[in-house]
């Protein structure tokens, strides 16, 4: 069984060959199991690169990609997903020695019992309080808007297995929802508690401004899981309760002006007339993300959700 490390890092260099010596110790004496450890070198711009390309001239286990520019978590982690084409089992750490290796073979074991995708729980967070408290708040919205019950999705320490990471696809903040993504097309989720480790190295690559966007990317995935394959229940369901309630209020007025009733300067003439087309139009967008669909189905994802083949 080959289990690949994908370890995204920017301006690590102190913790890196710690945390490969980390990794490297808990195979010791299980031979049934091959790994490999991939770094992903997010423009770094300290010794990070020099560090690993020595351990990669070190230990042939060892791989790395090196970007020319800072591209974010989200788009190391698709790259080195990219790149795991013989992987059993993936599993992503961060590089500044938070999570612990000890814990590898706990999510090893949670895949081994079944389990599709392994989260990580932080759940005594060595982390100042100002980086606590919103996260906590984070992952409780999160939860609430996907309905995928998890305490700490901003853990990168999480297990794989291979068919998870071929099926997503993630950009901006998207690392953060993969459960999420990974829970639309029917893989099987769990979630550990995990030790983590106060920073040693370093400082944080984050500050509040990732809240934001997260929320925003939120937003993106929870209309992605629950409406990706029936946009029209969304922009339908909108698009008919505008057109009713344009239609209630354009034949009230009707019955007023029979009745020689003014309505030609009611502000409620208007909203009645831009409800009728606004709901015209959302409907009109379901059509269309339907037609979409439709044409790009067996191509695009159906394969995603075949859990066995003979």
């Amino acid at each position: 069984m080959l289990v690949t490390f994908v370890i995204p890092c920017l301006n690590e260099d102190e913790s890196l060959r710690p945390l490969y010596t980390g990794i490297v110790e808990q195979f010791n004496g299980k031979d049934e199991y091959r790994y490999e450890i991939m770094f992903i070198d997010d423009g770094s711009t300290d010794g990070s690169l020099s560090t690993i390309k020595q351990l990669a001239k070190d230990d042939s286990a060892v791989r790395y990609i090196s970007f020319r520019k800072n591209m974010g978590k989200a788009i190391a982690l698709q790259t080195g997903f990219n790149k795991c084409t013989n992987s059993d089992i993936i599993i992503t750490m961060d590089a500044d020695l938070q999570d612990d290796p000890s814990e590898i073979f706990n999510f090893i074991g949670k895949i081994e019992e079944g389990y599709d995708l392994v989260s990580g729980w932080k759940y005594n967070r060595l982390d100042p309080l100002e980086k606590r408290l919103p996260s906590k708040l984070f992952n409780k919205t999160i939860s609430m808007l996907s309905g995928v019950k998890l305490h700490d999705f901003n853990c990168g320490f999480k297990a794989y297995r291979a068919e998870v990471v071929r099926s997503v696809n993630i950009y901006g903040e998207l690392h953060r929802f993969i459960p999420v993504l990974a829970n639309r097309s029917g893989f099987k989720i769990a979630e550990i508690t995990v030790k983590h480790n106060k920073r040693q190295f370093g400082k944080s690559k984050y500050g509040w401004e990732r809240y934001f966007r997260g929320l925003l990317d939120a937003i993106s995935v929870t209309f992605i899981s629950r409406f990706y394959h029936r946009p029209m229940y969304l922009f339908g369901k909108l698009g008919l309760t505008a057109f009713l309630m344009g239609t209630l209020i354009c034949v009230f007025l009707f019955v007023q002006w029979l009745a020689e009733i003014r309505i030609g300067d009611r502000p409620l003439l208007l909203l009645g007339v831009l409800l009728i087309i606004f709901g015209a139009q959302l409907v009109s967008t379901g059509l269309i993300c339907n037609l979409v669909i439709e044409s790009n189905f067996k191509s695009n994802y159906s394969e995603n959700y075949i859990k066995e083949e003979s």
